[in-house]
């Protein structure tokens, strides 16, 4: 029973060279935010630009007929779709790296607790969507061994 309550008061404490990596790691996560908020503008561009190009396209050429403002239309969704998708793990990081810190210049291990929460929301997220892209790359692979398979025996 006394050992019960060794354990539960058991509080781990954070050496200085293990503050050290994780300022570093706060300051990297902060210059990689940042960079990604700068990539999510370039994609948002892209999706303004892409949607205008086609649309003009579509204008300009008449054998493209009303293909081309509508293709211009659905690659702006897609840019605006990845943007999306984007902007959730550089958010995740940037907020890691803000409260880890702000943690450390104030020395407090509750917002330190809620950086490492961030990061473990980021890396959850990250996580995840590798497998979704893993799924989809499986399941077009065996798309085209499928449509293979069908056109052989065609």
């Amino acid at each position: 029973m006394e050992e019960h309550s060794v354990i539960e008061s058991f509080e781990m404490k954070l050496s200085e060279s293990a503050k050290d990596f994780l300022k570093e790691t706060a300051k990297w996560a902060y210059y990689l935010s940042i960079l990604g908020y700068i990539g999510i503008g370039f994609i948002i561009f892209a999706a303004l630009f892409a949607g205008t190009l086609f649309s003009a396209m579509g204008k300009i050429n008449p054998a493209m007929g009303a293909m081309g403002s509508s293709f211009g239309i659905v690659m702006a969704f897609v840019y605006f779709l990845i943007a999306m998708l984007y902007f959730f793990p550089v958010y995740y990081l940037n907020k890691f790296a803000s409260n880890a810190k702000a943690a450390f210049r104030d020395n407090n291990s509750e917002t330190l607790a809620v950086s490492l929460m961030y990061l473990k929301s980021h890396y959850k997220y990250i996580g995840i969507m590798t497998l979704v892209v893993f799924s989809m790359y499986l399941l077009m692979f065996l798309g085209i061994i499928v449509s293979g398979v069908a056109f052989n025996n065609a």
